[in-house]
């Protein structure tokens, strides 16, 4: 049984806060916008282009930095029609979420599954602060999103969701990790992932459905069960086991010992509670990256590892409803695709 005292807080406990002001947001939050174990931010009115990607420090704002010469590069706002991100580049927004947490209460974040899947690399970023993505306890302050699209140039406007925020309460005394390989089967003759195509246009995020998969993507079919992956090439694959995350856990995808491999797998590593828990499970989907020198993977091969840690309190509702794109997936793209039939 979940401790109440401890643990990832849950779609109720997150409404709570949002309803004291320890959630504050500068517009109502959308129905969908609270999930089963996190709170996805959505992006504000203003875009900073700066020259390179920075952290404050514990002394700084995130605007002080901003204002120092040399920084950013220009700055434009965000209309309704909305604006492309440029591949290359390096983006700052602030969202409209910001936090008063209480001290008992840290969060962290991550990309979600729909931004990492379309190779767009974020970063949460919070005032005083000397790493990424961590919100301390007792945080009061803005929440600023760094954005690098990677691939593909993307199209956003003012409340785009591209991160996902969990707040957990006090140290989690029992986690449990697992580790996931990747899949390479051959066996039915189908593709065992997709490579992305580095001219294949801009990407609306609000076109869910409209893009055209060959456009973007090349279907990649391993031969004797092994892939090379070329450097700075991005390929989406999924995992040999299928994953379940009970109602009174979460988890999170996590790099392994660098020592097994080069390359990076799995941007968005966020698992909800019951995710492929009516399904039998749930392939994990992985966002992988060759760094310097082509990798050779094998089927089988240990890529990542899932880390379970225990609810505060069981969600009211589970992963896998009406908004849920991604419950009972395989080897699946972005909710910006869909393979034609």
């Amino acid at each position: 049984m979940a401790d109440e005292n401890t643990g990832v807080l849950a779609d109720s406990q997150l409404s709570a806060l949002h309803n004291s002001g320890e959630i504050a947001s500068t517009s109502a939050l959308d129905s969908d916008q609270i999930q089963p174990a996190s709170l996805d931010l959505r992006l504000g009115f203003k875009v900073h282009r700066i020259r390179a990607s920075f952290l404050p420090g514990t002394k700084r704002t995130v605007s002080e930095v901003l204002a120092q010469p040399g920084i950013e590069m220009h700055s434009f706002d965000l209309k309704e029609k909305g604006a492309v991100l440029e591949t290359g580049c390096v983006y700052l927004v602030q969202l409209q979420e910001s936090l008063r947490l209480p001290m008992d209460v840290s969060g962290r974040a991550n990309p979600k599954s729909s931004t990492g899947r379309i190779d767009v690399f974020t970063r949460v970023v919070t005032d005083q602060s000397d790493a990424f993505d961590d919100v301390p306890s007792s945080y009061r302050g803005p929440l600023w999103l760094e954005i690098s699209p990677r691939t593909f140039p993307v199209l956003v406007r003012p409340g785009d969701r591209l991160a996902q925020l969990r707040l957990r309460r006090g140290h989690p005394s029992e986690m449990t990790e697992i580790i996931v390989s990747i899949d390479l089967d051959t066996s039915e003759n189908r593709p065992v992932g997709w490579r992305a195509k580095h001219q294949g246009g801009l990407i609306d995020l609000r076109a869910i459905g409209q893009h055209d998969v060959p456009t973007f993507w090349e279907p990649l079919y391993a031969q004797g069960g092994r892939l090379v992956l070329d450097p700075e090439e991005f390929y989406i694959l999924a995992s040999r086991e299928a994953v379940k995350v009970p109602a009174d856990q979460a988890a999170e995808m996590a790099p392994i010992a660098p020592e097994l491999g080069e390359f990076r797998a799995h941007y968005a590593g966020f698992f909800d509670p019951g995710f492929g828990t009516n399904t039998g499970g749930s392939r994990a989907v992985l966002e992988v990256r060759s760094r310097d020198v082509p990798f050779i993977l094998e089927h089988g091969q240990p890529v990542a590892k899932l880390i379970y840690e225990p609810m505060s309190t069981k969600p009211i509702s589970l992963y896998g409803g009406k908004t849920s794109n991604y419950q009972g997936q395989g080897l699946k793209l972005s909710k910006h695709f869909v393979l034609p039939k």
